[in-house]
């Protein structure tokens, strides 16, 4: 398995840990949304998209199964938020 394409979009969110969205394809042919990058006390990290239950329990919708496929998404996806640029404040902004 190889992760063929990483997109990264960048969160500026006063107060919030979670600092962007990713989605990852496999080998052309699988794509993983929705996975979030978060600011911990250790650095960044990735968490997995995941779905609230009724009983207020969240679970991993897609997760890696060992610690070396969690290690390749890590690093694919920081690397591609490291290279990502700031978004640019429109013009709009600007003119307050």
């Amino acid at each position: 398995m190889k992760i063929t394409s990483v997109k990264v979009r960048k969160i500026e969110k006063e107060g919030s840990r979670m600092k962007g969205i990713a989605s990852v394809v496999l080998d052309d042919q699988f794509a993983v949304k929705d996975i979030r990058i978060i600011e911990g006390e250790n650095g960044l990290f990735i968490a997995m998209p995941s779905r609230k239950y009724p009983n207020g329990e969240y679970r991993d919708v897609a997760h890696p199964i060992n610690a070396e496929t969690r290690a390749m998404f890590e690093k694919a996806i920081l690397d591609e938020y490291k290279n990502t640029p700031d978004e640019e404040p429109s013009k709009d902004s600007e003119e307050e």
